[in-house]
């Protein structure tokens, strides 16, 4: 019995013995493991983006915050989004319209503008977004040479960072950065020296004048076997990164009203399709197979009173809020059966970004793809 029991223990020690022994092909598999992984990094980052996203929001949603620590960190939940689902532009519109002629709307300015300097902060809620969303695109090492001591990024540093691509660590490697122009010329011609985050100034072929943020094709640099005095680089078009498939942040332009959303388009053509969100929209589900095709894609969120309200008091549309869905070629409530009349965009915003994004824009584009 006793030799029974010590041969089954003999083999159970040596099944145990052989599983902790590394199989001869191990290597071999680890090294074909990281070839595949190296192949979806190369392949990721050769696909093109095909499309572009911007959103449209009232500035308004900054004033429902009681302080400016909380109106900060608003603005910081939005930028996130915004990065996080890749939108390429932010427009930040106007709610109240332009009434030049109204008296009211002049007396209304005069005491909210009173109110803001009392705080501390900009006079103007879309400025103060555009200016902290603006802050949190650019790198790290850029924003003390791009933006100057202001009371509205009084509490921005407190905000978690974006840590989108364009956010180069300084020993981190990449094909392309953003730098900025310094005021110091280097002895050569036409050139132009730029601090790009690196222990080393960049130069570039190019006279540009001091403080213009630009992109560069670092090419195949490296910067412990470079014994020159500084590393030579490309300017480039930010759209470049873009097109290997890096996401390199968004633009911001202010509207003065909803309807210059449109106008003022910076894409030769305008947007494609304008997708427009109420709770008094198509249910999303209903409408997921009708998104038309599409280059440019605008998303609009509407304020408190939502976008309607933003257009009744827009002197440049002819139609009224009820109408609202007149402007759109989609209008729709990604939020139905909500437990509370109202939704505040910064809540919302994601839920609404993610819906669309994954049930909407992605499945089109493979439908397509397909």
């Amino acid at each position: 019995m006793n030799e029974q029991k010590n041969r089954k223990k003999l083999k159970t020690i040596s099944g145990f013995n052989k599983a902790l022994v590394k199989p001869k092909n191990l290597n071999k598999r680890s090294q074909n493991i990281e070839h595949i992984q190296q192949k979806k990094i190369t392949s990721r980052s050769n696909t093109k983006k095909l499309y572009t996203v911007s959103v449209a929001l009232p500035g308004s949603i900054i004033d429902n915050a009681q302080s400016i620590e909380l109106k900060t960190y608003l603005a910081g939940q939005l930028a996130r989004s915004f990065a996080v689902f890749n939108v390429d532009e932010i427009v930040i519109f106007n709610e109240l319209g332009i009434r030049k002629n109204s008296e009211t709307f002049t007396t209304q300015i005069d005491s909210h503008t009173k109110n803001k300097r009392e705080e501390g902060i900009s006079s103007d809620p879309n400025v103060f977004l555009a200016r902290i969303l603006q802050y949190l695109e650019t790198p790290q090492y850029l924003r003390k040479e791009l933006f100057p001591v202001h009371q509205d990024l009084t509490y921005a540093g407190l905000l978690n960072p974006l840590d989108c691509p364009h956010h180069v660590r300084k020993e981190e490697k990449s094909p392309f950065r953003e730098g900025v122009i310094i005021d110091k010329k280097p002895k050569s011609g036409e050139t132009s020296l730029v601090n790009a985050g690196l222990s080393k100034y960049v130069i570039i072929d190019k006279s540009i004048k001091p403080g213009v943020r630009v992109t560069l094709d670092m090419g195949n640099y490296e910067i412990s076997k470079n014994d020159h005095q500084y590393i030579e680089a490309k300017v480039i078009s930010p759209k470049v990164p873009k097109q290997h498939g890096l996401y390199w942040g968004y633009n911001i332009r202010i509207a003065d009203s909803i309807s210059k959303v449109f106008t003022e388009c910076s894409y030769p053509g305008g947007y494609d399709v304008a997708i427009g969100t109420s709770e008094r929209g198509k249910v999303v589900d209903d409408v997921i197979d009708d998104l038309p095709e599409f280059n440019h894609l605008l998303v609009v969120f509407g304020g408190l009173g939502g976008i309607e309200a933003a257009i009744d008091v827009d002197e440049d549309l002819k139609c009224s809020g009820e109408e609202a869905d007149a402007l759109f070629d989609l209008w729709i409530n990604t939020c139905p059966d909500q437990g509370s009349r109202t939704i505040r965009t910064e809540v919302s915003l994601f839920k609404k970004f993610f819906i669309i994004s994954y049930r909407m824009v992605i499945p089109y584009f493979f439908r397509k793809l397909c």
